[in-house]
């Protein structure tokens, strides 16, 4: 072969190799340019928010799913104290994944009921010691005739004594709980329940689907009876059994009242 025929197939091959050198530097720097927002997503979400998604154990996908939801009606209607996994669990794709937030979201309420039982405890426990000369209520105080102003009162706060597997205590906690909103709050007793079984009183609550939030807050508390209604009633009183403290005064208050 000729020098000079050498030379057109050199300059051919170098043409020819230029466009596919030009589409792997593009593909290339269409990847790197993919990693750039990839990470500064991630920085943004790590600055702002990356702490609040770990305590739910949310991917970074999930949680910004979750910011996007809330940009949309679910924002619009919802309390601002939904949490993520039931906004991702109320509009989940799909039955598994629906499944899988409502298992996160059992999971995290048994625990915040746990804990909740446990500073209950603790703070009973406080009272006594540092008050034992001083009853929750003043037994002398019951039963005392009031002035009728209405069954209940936005500063009323209601005793209420209930036990397990009783189908007419479960009728009158509807009832209660429908009308929480009207007075300031309902302490629930347990009777018939062992003395420190939080088990059981955690299963209840769950049954009754209570608002942990209302824990939270002691618009409702969770309690061991311990006897205390017959302190209060002089052993005349029988579960269901409601009271009504108005001020300083309490009184018995019917189921027909509610």
């Amino acid at each position: 072969m000729s020098n000079q025929l050498k030379l057109v197939f050199l300059v051919w091959a170098l043409v020819m190799a230029v466009p596919a050198f030009a589409v792997d530097v593009s593909s290339t720097r269409v990847k790197e340019t993919d990693t750039g927002v990839s990470a500064t997503y991630e920085h943004t979400l790590m600055s702002s928010e990356l702490a609040h998604s770990r305590l739910w154990e949310l991917s970074v996908m999930e949680w910004r799913r979750y910011k996007q939801l809330m940009q949309g009606i679910r924002g619009s209607i919802s309390p601002s104290t939904i949490s993520p996994i039931e906004v991702l669990g109320i509009h989940a794709r799909d039955e598994a994944e629906r499944q899988r937030y409502a298992e996160v979201w059992a999971r995290a309420m048994r625990e915040d009921v746990d804990r909740i039982l446990a500073f209950q405890r603790a703070y009973d426990a406080a009272g006594k010691r540092l008050y034992p000369n001083e009853p929750l209520i003043d037994v002398d105080r019951l039963p005392r005739k009031t002035e009728e102003t209405g069954a209940l009162q936005s500063t009323d706060r209601l005793l209420f004594f209930v036990r397990p597997k009783c189908p007419v205590c479960d009728v009158l906690t509807n009832k209660l709980l429908k009308r929480i909103n009207e007075v300031s709050g309902i302490d629930i007793y347990l009777t018939d329940i062992a003395p420190g079984d939080d088990a059981a009183v955690r299963d209840w609550a769950l049954t009754h689907r209570i608002d942990t939030e209302w824990v939270r807050s002691r618009r409702i508390t969770l309690n061991h009876d311990g006897g205390a209604l017959d302190k209060l009633t002089h052993g005349r009183g029988e579960v269901p059994y409601v009271l009504r403290r108005r001020g300083e005064d309490i009184s018995k208050l019917r189921a027909s009242d509610l």
